[in-house]
């Protein structure tokens, strides 16, 4: 009896480390708040999850996440920023200037890092890029000269176009911002612009029919996640009405996008990663500098401008970084 006491109590001896080791080891709390639905960016959070979890295991630690969507219903920003600000979580990961601003005015305290939003200075997100001086800090992209470049891209293809038309949220302060500098920029060359809303269905399905109405020449698509749900119904609307379109993003080239100018992709959503996992080791977002977005990519699909008859000039072949045959 007492040599079977003696072999449970060293065995129990034994297991101690590992039971306390498995007691300790601390689980991270990631809040997620994105305007758009949750399937716009799914090919992409993957990216930012396994790196902060490659990260943060290391350390013997893990990450668990909740996430709200608002679906382009941006009025529901501020009650669903409430929500995860309620939750404490250790830091929240947004995506774009409506739900950034939103989480902003919910805390002063935990600690918010962005990814790929544009302009945040201009915004008001941060006080400066090299010391943002609050709770937020991330990545970005100068969405107001990639604006600019794409309106040059459309000219490129469509150089008689004069009546245009820049389709993205019309709420996001960005998106703003970005449209003055292309209507600055478009009237130059005697060219009109409209701005017009894709945040919902619903604003769509009026905005195409204004491009109907208004026999649009040549249209923008701004790069806002919140558009992402809707671009087979963009796209498709473009191959019927033969109508040049510039994407600020790469998803559109999936289904038959003529052109597509920007940032984003696994590459970014891993460096928010790292932005993330620094803060959880005990940086303060207050000293991070905001990182911009260098690499932009273009994509050229040379099957859609067949079908639209459209011809691309060499000098975007040339510099097309991935071309579609």
């Amino acid at each position: 009896m007492q040599r079977r006491q003696l072999v449970a109590l060293s065995i129990a001896a034994l297991a101690m480390p590992r039971a306390l080791f498995a007691q300790s080891k601390r689980v991270y709390r990631i809040g997620v708040l994105d305007d758009a639905v949750e399937s716009a960016l799914s090919a992409l959070w993957p990216h930012f999850r396994n790196r902060l979890r490659e990260l943060v295991l290391k350390d013997g630690n893990d990450v668990a996440y909740e996430a709200r969507y608002a679906s382009g219903a941006t009025e529901r920003l501020p009650t669903l920023a409430a929500e995860l600000v309620a939750l404490k979580p250790d830091l929240i990961v947004v995506v774009s200037t409506p739900a950034t601003l939103a989480l902003a005015k919910a805390t002063t305290t935990i600690p918010i890092v962005f990814n790929g939003i544009g302009d945040p200075l201009s915004s008001g997100i941060v006080s400066s890029l090299a010391r943002p001086g609050g709770n937020l800090t991330g990545t970005s992209i100068r969405s107001s000269e990639v604006g600019v470049k794409l309106l040059d891209l459309l000219l490129e293809i469509a150089p008689r176009a004069k009546r245009l038309a820049y389709l993205s949220d019309v709420k996001n302060k960005s998106a703003q911002a970005t449209f003055e500098k292309i209507k600055e920029n478009a009237a130059r060359v005697a060219a009109k612009v409209l701005f017009l809303d894709a945040r919902r269905r619903s604003n769509l399905e009026r905005s195409l029919e204004t491009l109907r109405r208004e026999r649009v020449q040549g249209l923008i698509v701004g790069a806002g996640a919140v558009l992402v749900e809707h671009r087979e119904p963009i796209v498709q609307f473009a191959a019927q009405n033969r109508l040049p379109v510039v994407y600020g993003r790469r998803d559109y080239m999936e289904i038959g996008g003529l052109l597509a100018y920007g940032a984003g992709g696994s590459a970014d959503y891993a460096r928010t990663a790292d932005y993330a996992y620094r803060i959880l080791r005990g940086g303060k977002p207050a000293d991070l500098p905001v990182e911009q977005s260098t690499k932009l990519n273009l994509l050229l699909n040379l099957k859609t401008a067949r079908a639209l008859g459209i011809k691309i000039p060499d000098s975007i072949r040339l510099r097309a970084d991935e071309v579609i045959e």
